[in-house]
């Protein structure tokens, strides 16, 4: 092999500088022919491809009048090849293509060998070949590492923002025109969880959760803020168990999970309402990992949430003074009575039967039951912020109980056929 300005490859050196251009247009014919795909690219693209042939063809020539390379001028010619074409190449043709199209240039200049290489010099021009072809694949890994390292740093940005429009309720045009470009489909139900990051790189963070999101057949679209991982999830029928499968890419603590909603337009709901659960979640070190943000409703109305407020007041409290029936001074006895049947239907002068009645009403109607400490909890406290909280006004007045003597023996004796269940 010759050295810089020297000698054994000089003919062959000006053979292939004059066949540079012939190199190039036989190349990407033969690509034409051979791969289905090339032919389907646009012509903007093609000529791209053009370009990079007749560059590695100078670039080849170069390579050689440098004696085969140094360790730093390989790496510097090399990616040379790449800049002949725009970045967004990379970003149309994939890493797998990119070395067909090498594969496909190197055979056709093997083939010309005879013909390149001034006589007695054809062995030493295929094993630089060779040796080129090995430079210009490690170049082409290269680039498509730092056009994904660029467009990695770019989603996750692009994807925190994303999340904090959600949290702060922008526009749906906001939320749609930030989600398309990463390329969301906004497939149905969405739902957001938040968690405690793991730490560590937000790129690593995010690629964790897309990587274990891939294979659960889910979309997300993921941020970090601060020490918290939030995770918006398209598509998955049930987004708790989805993210009970997502769990490992969060940190320590608390994970809470918030409604579903038909679609991204809708998540801020979803969003606050699990942010709102997160910060409360504390209050009930036995939660489950995940918990629905639902279950965590009497914390966050002590933290603070009105939305959690209203919701105890409104669905809780208010449909108990709806469904009359004395169903809100049996909780009241109930509750009163730590929990004891028998002491509230003494309280009530009512028979234990009609209590245990009365509390399966109250579980119907509201879906929590007095006869579960947690769910009596979140009564408790429903029916002291529904007390507390005159904002909306009820149905109807909850009325002053007074219980005659008369009244007294009528329950007690009166044959009532619920007493049986």
């Amino acid at each position: 092999m010759s050295t810089p300005g020297g000698g054994k490859l000089s003919a062959t050196l000006r053979r292939i500088e004059r066949s540079a251009g012939a190199l190039a247009t036989s190349s990407v014919a033969r690509m034409d022919e051979t791969l289905p795909w090339f032919r389907a690219l646009p012509a903007d693209q093609r000529s791209w491809v053009m370009l990079v042939a007749q560059a590695g063809a100078r670039s080849l020539v170069q390579w050689l009048r440098e004696g085969g390379g140094t360790a730093d001028s390989t790496q510097e010619v090399s990616d040379e090849v790449f800049d002949a074409a725009p970045q967004a190449l990379a970003r149309s043709i994939t890493l797998q293509q990119t070395v067909a199209l090498i594969k496909v240039t190197i055979d056709v200049v093997e083939e010309q060998v005879s013909h390149l290489a001034a006589e007695g010099e054809e062995q030493q021009l295929r094993e630089a070949v060779l040796r080129f072809s090995r430079e210009i694949a490690f170049a082409a890994a290269r680039v498509y590492a730092r056009a994904a390292e660029s467009r990695g740093a770019w989603d996750a940005r692009l994807q925190a923002l994303l999340v904090d429009a959600l949290l702060r309720g922008d526009s749906p045009d906001v939320l749609a025109s930030r989600a398309a470009a990463l390329g969301w489909t906004d497939a149905p139900p969405v739902a957001v969880a938040v968690g405690r990051s793991p730490g560590g790189e937000v790129s690593a963070v995010l690629h964790v959760v897309y990587r274990q999101a891939r294979r659960i057949g889910v979309e997300v679209i993921g941020g970090v803020h601060g020490d918290r991982l939030v995770i918006v999830l398209g598509g998955a029928p049930d987004p708790l168990t989805a993210t009970a499968k997502l769990l490992s890419a969060f940190g320590d603590g608390p994970v809470v999970v918030g409604p579903a909603v038909p679609s991204l337009d809708e998540a801020t709901e979803s969003a606050r309402a699990a942010l709102s659960g997160f910060r409360a979640a504390p209050a009930w070190p036995s939660a489950p990992r995940p918990v629905p943000a639902a279950d965590l409703l009497p914390e966050r109305a002590l933290a603070g949430d009105a939305e959690a407020r209203r919701r105890l007041r409104h669905d809780v409290y208010a449909t108990l003074v709806r469904a009359g029936g004395e169903l809100l001074a049996t909780l009241d006895a109930f509750l009163a009575a730590g929990g004891t049947l028998e002491s509230a239907a003494r309280a009530l002068f009512v028979h234990p039967n009609t209590v245990r009645y009365r509390l399966r009403r109250i579980a119907e109607v509201t879906g929590f039951s007095p006869l579960s400490p947690r769910d009596a909890f979140a009564l408790q406290v429903a029916l002291t912020v529904g007390r507390l909280d005159p904002v909306a006004p009820l149905t109807s007045p909850v009325p002053t109980q007074t219980i005659t003597p008369a009244a007294r023996k009528s329950a007690q004796t009166e044959d009532d056929p619920r007493r049986s269940l």
